[in-house]
């Protein structure tokens, strides 16, 4: 009787199953089972939930934020400034080269609206400001010889002098005499300043897309000569009036001129190149900057000297300039049609439909009366047989109208 052949090892066996399982899981198609609920109010919150997505999508990343475009923001930039006007104080005239600071035209400048000067001060011995901390005084012993004080004018002799007017004493300090607060004379240059005007010369490029751009009227008569900025009729003549720049900002010209201020100027290049260059135009307004509501820090100032000799010795007139100062703002976004960023947001918005489902199922098996036979029909459960080791489906019987019946 010949001898049976040996059996193959329980190992190998499970090897072979492993193996046909993973290249039939490699070729194979797999593909939901669809179920339908016959539910009407079930299928008007799905199709809601789907027209929300997708007007989601199609009005707002796409049309609105144009999500299928490439885009570049912060513009590379250049700005040149010229201010042209004259105007008066009580006794003398002024021009650009004296109002405006500083005077090469960029994109931060001032222009002077008032002035508090110090004639002839020259260097000596004098009492200090009565605005001084502990400047005041009774006797020389209330000042130390050699002290300086970092918010003071000079440094102190040790002396307690009268003070310019009045009955008060100071101490008096060594510096430039007399200091500002004894003999400053207050000087308004605002009463014309309205009708100054400001050339903005403005150019961007944005280099991913290599557009360049300005914001001059590309003529060769003299329009920039007769021309101011309308949003409307002239919107390529940058030429503005600084009586419209502190309307537009919301601001009293007369306080403005009188305290000072900080006006930004901004200008918004917002380009869809998908478009013809002459659809990208800089767009511009104006606001304050600075804190007008905070009375420690309220308006803008500053102070310089102009130096000159009598009779050999050195003298100066200082002068406390308020004005309006005016910061020059660039920015802006660029945006063309690219392949890539269209794929990705209609593959999300694809995705984002899907929800819709999850929602409706998730009501199906939460709060729905039926919820038990959805649950039947929607998923196979699988047992594992307690002899052989092996899986088997789950018979449990489920109501055959039930899910008609939802």
């Amino acid at each position: 009787m010949a001898a049976a052949p040996p059996e193959a090892p329980a190992g190998a066996a499970a090897a072979r199953r492993l193996a046909r399982g993973c290249w039939s899981a490699f070729w194979d198609y797999e593909t939901p089972k669809v179920i339908v609920v016959r539910n009407r109010r079930l299928g008007v919150v799905y199709r809601a939930v789907q027209l929300l997505i997708l007007l989601y999508f199609v009005w707002y990343v796409f049309v609105v934020q144009k999500s299928y475009q490439d885009s570049e923001t912060g513009p590379e930039s250049s700005v040149i400034t010229k201010v042209k006007g004259i105007t008066a104080s009580r006794h003398k005239v002024w021009d650009v080269e004296e109002y405006v600071k500083p005077p090469e035209g960029g994109s931060v400048f001032s222009i002077i609206t008032r002035i508090e000067v110090t004639p002839f001060q020259t260097l000596g011995k004098c009492p200090e400001s009565i605005k001084v901390h502990s400047a005041t005084c009774h006797s020389d012993s209330d000042c130390v010889a050699g002290e300086l004080d970092m918010l003071g004018n000079g440094l102190r002799t040790g002396r307690c002098v009268p003070y310019y007017f009045g009955t008060s004493k100071t101490c008096e300090v060594s510096g430039w005499c007399p200091v500002e607060d004894g003999a400053s004379v207050s000087q308004f240059l605002g009463k014309m300043a309205p009708n100054f005007t400001i050339l903005i010369k403005n150019s961007i490029h944005y280099p991913k897309f290599q557009f360049s751009k300005g914001n001059l009227a590309s003529r060769k008569d003299d329009y920039l000569k007769r021309c101011t900025f309308d949003h409307v009729s002239d919107p390529y003549c940058p030429i503005f009036k600084l009586g419209f720049i502190v309307e537009q900002a919301g601001e009293n010209f007369t306080e403005l001129a009188h305290r000072g201020g900080v006006i930004g100027a901004i200008i918004n290049w917002d380009c869809d190149l998908d478009l013809s260059a002459s659809e990208c135009n800089p767009k511009y307004s104006f606001r304050r900057l600075d804190p007008k509501h905070v009375p420690a820090s309220s308006g803008y100032n500053f102070r310089f000297a102009k130096y000159y000799k009598i009779n050999g010795t050195t003298t100066r007139t200082l002068i406390k300039a308020y004005g309006i100062r005016i910061d020059v703002i660039v920015h802006g976004q660029a945006g063309k049609f690219s392949l890539i960023p269209t794929i990705i947001n209609l593959a999300t918005a694809l995705t984002s439909i899907g929800v819709g489902s999850f929602l409706c199922d998730w009501i199906l098996l939460t709060f729905m009366n039926k919820n038990k036979v959805y649950s039947h029909k929607k998923f196979d459960k699988m047992v594992a047989a307690p002899a052989s080791g092996l899986a088997q489906q789950d018979s449990t019987p489920a109501d055959p109208r039930g899910l008609a019946q939802l």
